[in-house]
């Protein structure tokens, strides 16, 4: 008996969060993955830092009055930890709707003051498949959050298949994609945030460029592509801009959801990019083989004798504790225990 292809409907997520509200956009969050399960389909994809939605206020004032409006706070408050019960919730809803879930959220880290741009891959039993960060938030994206590591360019074995999933821009480096397709990866998710910031003069942040993005992504890996997108509410706008020059440099809108074949081919019709909804695709990954056969980028196309790539996957770690050498603890005693803390005299 030969090879058995899985086959199964995928569900990328166009929709405005529910911004700056942690229980509500988890609420949303549960309703949406109820709804793409109803419709039979087996993963569903959620935009970048969907959970709490993206603090665009970075890309139209300065830092001091997005701290005297209270945004830099109401982010922080109202990210989600791994230990949240607000989390649990969700991985409770992909266990009782059989569902894998990509959610894209800012991570507050508990034992630390630092956001992350995350994915949290949850499988259909409720357990996780890959926590991951992104690696170089974007350029004004630093001012709020910190970076992954490469431990993060991880592909993993699924009932689904060989599953991905980067946060933007992350799709746009060559090294990074290199990463992903030489771990074989068939089904990824490209996450995006709103493509109506800076529109239409910053044509690179536009809806055509990165949609661009994910397609070629999909055809240089010879993978499915599912690219869920966030819209920009008129509720957001009214939160954010307080100036008619911030209303300048943003709009309603920017919703661009899409799913690609290995072939590059459009899966789905779009959506109006102010209209909410999900897109759903029919998959059947007996087409990547195909793909393959024409163009295999770290099998038969490529060239190792001319170029490879060096993948450093070691977990970052800020802090090592280190034993001292028995010489070293002979001059320096530690000190009997004073209260909590043990120190060096």
């Amino acid at each position: 008996m030969g090879i058995t292809h899985p086959k199964y409907k995928v569900a990328a997520v166009q929709a405005a969060p529910v911004f700056l509200d942690l229980d509500g956009a988890v609420d949303k969050t549960i309703a949406l993955v109820e709804e793409a399960a109803k419709k039979g389909a087996k993963l569903i994809a959620f935009p970048e830092t969907w959970i709490p939605g993206y603090p665009w206020w970075i890309w139209l004032g300065s830092h001091a009055w997005a701290v005297q409006r209270g945004f830099v706070q109401r982010y922080y408050d109202n990210s989600l930890s791994y230990e949240d019960p607000q989390a649990e919730r969700i991985r409770q809803a992909a266990k009782q709707n059989n569902i894998t879930i990509v959610l894209g959220f800012s991570e507050r880290e508990s034992t630390t003051g630092t956001l992350y741009i995350s994915q949290w891959l949850i499988g259909p039993d409720g357990d996780t498949i890959a926590k991951r960060r992104k690696i170089r938030p974007t350029h004004s994206e630093r001012t709020v959050f910190g970076e992954g590591d490469g431990s993060d360019l991880a592909v993993h074995a699924t009932d689904l298949g060989r599953l991905g999933a980067l946060n933007c821009w992350e799709n746009l480096l060559s090294l990074n994609r290199y990463a992903m397709f030489s771990q074989n990866e068939q089904v990824h998710v490209a996450a995006w945030p709103s493509f109506s910031t800076y529109e239409p003069f910053a044509n690179a942040l536009g809806a055509d460029v990165n949609n661009a993005v994910s397609k070629v992504y999909a055809v240089e890996g010879a993978c499915f592509v599912i690219g869920p997108s966030a819209i920009i509410s008129q509720e957001m706008i009214d939160t954010l801009c307080d100036t008619p020059d911030k209303h300048e440099l943003t709009h309603v809108g920017g919703g661009h959801a899409v799913i690609y074949g290995p072939d590059g081919s459009l899966l789905c019709e779009k959506l109006p990019e102010t209209e909410e909804g999900i897109l759903y695709a029919d998959i059947d990954l007996a087409q990547i083989s195909l793909a393959k056969n024409a163009m295999d980028p770290c099998g038969h196309y490529s060239r190792p004798d001319v170029m490879r790539l060096m993948l450093n996957k070691t977990p970052m770690s800020r802090v090592e504790h280190l034993a001292l050498p028995l010489d070293v603890q002979d001059e320096f005693p530690v000190k009997a225990d004073k209260g909590n803390d043990k120190g060096l005299d």
